[in-house]
């Protein structure tokens, strides 16, 4: 449970539940911009644009791509409903590099603003995978111990 610290954490998908804990701040990519959320912040529901989300306790984080989704502030716990999401070594950087190709190509010969508009959709996600893997590749962090988690 939450303490006036820390922020209960919840990040789900249709498929899995991939993070569900206590955090010190939650750094999100918010459709307006990027969110920082740290406990006792006001109640809050906004969509989220890709890119990556990142969980923090004490010292050690949690970086996940989400593609989109939305994210709620409310009474000391954040949830966020995702589209779809994965943790940042879970990404695998050729393929994601190998969808980001094909999306350029394709954008090339894109013959419709709908087309165009779905193709620049996913070359923003490849671009935005192969980002938050790099960053944690780099970064090389401690993670977060879950207790009773998937990971």
């Amino acid at each position: 449970m939450a303490t006036r610290n820390t922020l209960h954490v919840e990040v789900v998908t249709a498929e899995r539940e991939l993070y569900n804990g206590e955090a010190d701040i939650v750094s999100a990519p918010g459709s307006e911009g990027m969110l920082g959320i740290l406990p006792r912040h006001a109640a809050l529901l906004t969509t989220l644009k890709p890119g990556e989300l990142n969980i923090k306790l004490n010292g050690s984080e949690e970086p996940l791509f989400v593609s989109g989704g939305f994210l709620e502030v409310s009474n000391n716990s954040v949830t966020v409903l995702a589209d779809t999401a994965e943790h940042a070594e879970e990404i695998d950087q050729a393929r994601a590099e190998a969808a980001r190709r094909r999306a350029q190509e394709s954008l090339e010969q894109a013959e419709s603003d709908t087309q165009r508009a779905e193709l620049i959709g996913a070359l923003e996600r490849a671009m935005t995978r192969l980002r938050v893997a790099e960053l944690a590749r780099r970064h090389g962090g401690r993670r977060i111990e879950m207790p009773h988690s998937e990971q």
